[in-house]
């Protein structure tokens, strides 16, 4: 239904087409679109051979997302795994977690314990704060390095404002409150600009509260279990006892509760118009974060697994100096350098049905990170851009048992080495850009990287480790070469063939980790890093005023692919852990696997500030074996958005549908991280939301948005996740800046 409204959308207009009279329209496929992501400075968005999906400022304070992985979801081409309220792993092109790279203000965030599962990182990124965001689809190894296999995800936190020639000085406060019914969202921010002619400080401090989320109460009319995501009961401690207690409303999705704080501070000091300083501090903290998926796990018998799961509290903190050079020397046009610390803690609490002893381990990583990026033009057809990077990752992991009642404290096995871990990776790229007429543009680039890792393994108490230390040194080549042909201002097309690899990080040669369902993973010191080869192909048609499409096809071969499958630990598959029996699993080198698909995108303004648009995504991935391809993991169902937009003067408004296939068991990863004990028995039924936002703006400092969100409240389940999604959430702001 949905792909046949989206066809008849994208047939109407193109009949409409053939009418039109308007020839004038020379920006016709937003040719001067400016990104920055795909080499780190300012071009053109048509010079760039990428699948780029951008988000301005403008579309950030319209979304009115409660968290950055919601603000991705909007785009209509990012999909995001939810494991527990406090939840949102981005996936691009069938690529999740340590496979995606994030980039905060040209800082990896991706440490050496980015884990192959799902991930919640991403919502450590205040969107409040966001100047704009970029999606860049596809191997990014070039100028990003590792991790960079599905895609990177650029976000741009705002910068201090400097007086205006006629001011003497430049103050701005932004605030908004806002609150979300399906899970009592209170949100509170606020932020302060201070620019006079050469410095300037920006501060901003956001607070946010959230309840325990309510699932949709409709049935879904794709599935055939309507109860199947129900709470119908929670476990309690009562007067020292575990108790099972009754869910007086089974669709409160009981224990997915947490809350979150952001500050950012920013100062800025203009030396010269060609010389700017800036001092990037950023910290995130969260409360306790219960992990809502184990907290519903039951064994054979019906009888929870679990009294307690939950993330300690997730700090992340990023101190950076950043330095922006222009004018032109003999070396650079423009230089950035941007020098960085980042201390990450994280922590896992869980404790079974009835144990006193609950099991807490500490995760702490410090990263020091320098990249130094330049960008110089040749002549007037020729742009060289080149850079080095260098990272350092310290990894300390500890672990004990306290007894709830008596709090003794004793050892328990640490989640990594506990002897501690260490990486380190050089790099060094070099791109070019070379206009060889005004309809074709040729870029290409290189980039060799250097990465080692070392994990110490002291203790035998609780695992018989057959290694003291897990080692890795890996040098990976990468390159692209891509081809932009813009035959008329109307069409603009793109051949792209680039390279990726990731490397082993610490998370896969050396994690001991239960991961549910009797399945333990153990370390494997004997992997080799993956690589990527993809080649896509991109159109983007604008036959008249009022319509315009966007296609990109991809394929992406993987060689020696990681992925979790069966293992043996000192010749066993399976062995007695935390009290279970356990099979054994490990990260793997799996041989030879592919991933497949295509975006098909149109938008077709009409009328005074209306505009129709439609987005859909289709991948396939599969791991070569000796007989024939099983699934590959994290690869969604088919998705889209059909949506129309009003704009004009101070009223905005939105209305649209989100629809998602279904993912049948047959289309499961073996592996389990889909989370096929979080489906229904058939899989993960389709589902299909209808969705409505507005805002207004009252004078010229005080804004109201309000949105209805599942307006049905149909209950359903995003792929691969292990909590429902938000039923009806009715949601209201009041945002003043003066």
């Amino acid at each position: 239904m949905f792909i046949k409204i989206s066809l008849a959308v994208v047939a109407s207009c193109l009949s409409m087409c053939l009418f039109a009279q308007n020839e004038a329209e020379k920006d016709s496929i937003g040719l001067q679109e400016v990104t920055i992501s795909a080499n780190r400075f300012a071009e053109p968005r048509a010079d760039v051979p990428n699948q780029i999906q951008s988000i301005t400022a403008r579309d950030i304070k319209f979304q009115n997302a409660q968290n950055t992985a919601e603000l991705l979801e909007q785009t209509g081409q990012v999909m995001a795994q939810r494991s527990q309220g406090g939840g949102g792993s981005p996936v691009l092109r069938g690529f999740e977690a340590n496979k995606v790279l994030i980039v905060v203000d040209g800082v990896r965030m991706n440490n050496a314990i980015f884990r192959g599962g799902h991930l919640q990182n991403v919502l450590r990124i205040d969107q409040s704060m966001l100047d704009r965001a970029e999606v860049v689809f596809g191997p990014g190894s070039v100028v990003y390095g590792s991790d960079a296999l599905g895609g990177a995800m650029c976000f741009y936190s705002k910068n201090p404002l400097l007086a205006l020639p006629e001011q003497r000085i430049n103050l701005k406060t932004n605030a908004f409150v806002r609150y979300g019914s399906a899970n009592q969202e209170k949100t509170a921010h606020i932020d302060f600009n201070i620019g006079g002619k050469r410095f300037g400080s920006l501060t901003s401090v956001t607070a946010s509260d959230f309840g325990d989320l309510r699932q949709g109460g409709s049935d879904n009319f794709f599935s055939d279990y309507p109860n199947q995501f129900l709470r119908n009961y929670y476990v309690e401690r009562i007067n020292g006892v575990d108790s099972v207690r009754l869910n007086d409303n089974p669709l409160i999705q009981k224990q997915s509760a947490y809350k979150q704080y952001d500050v950012l501070q920013k100062f800025r000091f203009r030396a010269s118009d060609k010389v700017n300083h800036v001092l990037n501090l950023q910290y995130s903290n969260t409360s306790n974060v219960p992990r809502y998926d184990r907290l519903t796990d039951v064994n054979d018998n019906g009888v929870f697994k679990n009294a307690e799961w939950y993330y300690g509290p997730e700090s992340r903190l990023l101190a950076a100096y950043h330095l922006e050079l222009s004018g032109g020397t003999s070396f650079y046009d423009k230089l950035q350098l941007v020098a960085a610390y980042q201390n990450i803690e994280e922590s896992r609490n869980s404790r079974k049905l009835n144990n006193l002893n609950r099991k807490s381990q500490v995760e702490g990583v410090q990263v020091l990170s320098l990249n130094v990026d330049v960008a110089k033009q040749l002549n007037d057809k020729n742009e060289l851009t080149y850079g080095i990077e260098t990272t350092h990752n310290i990894v300390e992991s500890t672990a004990t048992f306290t007894n709830i009642v008596t709090n003794e404290v004793t050892p328990a096995d640490t989640r990594y080495a506990d002897g501690g871990s260490v990486t380190n990776s050089l790099a060094a790229y070099a791109t070019d850009r070379f206009e060889v007429s005004d309809k074709v543009i040729i870029s290409g680039g290189l980039r060799y990287s250097y990465n080692t890792l070392l994990s110490k393994f002291t203790s035998q108490e609780f695992f018989a480790f057959p290694f003291a230390e897990a080692k890795q040194n890996a040098g990976a080549l990468s390159g692209n070469l891509g081809i932009v042909y813009k035959p008329t201002d109307k069409i603009w097309l793109s051949l792209l063939g680039s390279t990726g690899f990731r490397t082993p990080n610490v998370d896969d040669l050396s994690k001991v980790f239960e991961s549910g369902g009797g399945t333990l993973i153990v370390p494997n010191p004997n992997l080799k890093p993956e690589y990527a080869k993809n080649i896509e192909m991109s159109v983007n048609w604008k036959p008249c005023s009022f319509f315009q499409v966007e296609a990109n096809v991809f394929y992406t071969l993987l060689d020696n692919a990681l992925g979790t499958a069966a293992f043996t630990f000192n010749n066993q598959d399976s062995i007695l852990y935390d009290g279970e029996q356990s099979a054994v699993y490990a990260t793997q080198n799996l041989g030879k696997a592919r991933v497949m698909g295509g975006y098909l995108g149109v938008s077709a303004p009409f009328g005074k500030g209306f505009s129709l648009y439609g987005k859909l995504n289709y991948t396939k991935g599969t791991v070569d074996t000796d007989t024939t391809g099983v699934p590959l993991d994290h690869i969604p169902p088919m998705y889209g958005r059909l949506g129309l937009q009003y704009q004009k003067n101070k009223v905005q408004a939105a209305f649209w549908a989100a629809y998602s296939a279904a993912k049948q068991l047959s289309d499961y990863s073996p592996s389990g991280e889909d989370n096929q004990a979080y489906a229904t028995p058939d899989g993960m039924p389709a589902w299909l939301t209808f969705n409505l936002r507005g805002s207004y703006q009252i004078g010229k400092n005080i804004t109201v948005q309000a949105g209805i969100e599942n307006i049905l409240d149909t209950n359903y389940r995003v792929f691969a996740s292990g909590i429902s999604a938000s039923g009806r959430n009715i949601s209201a702001t009041l945002r003043v800046g003066f």
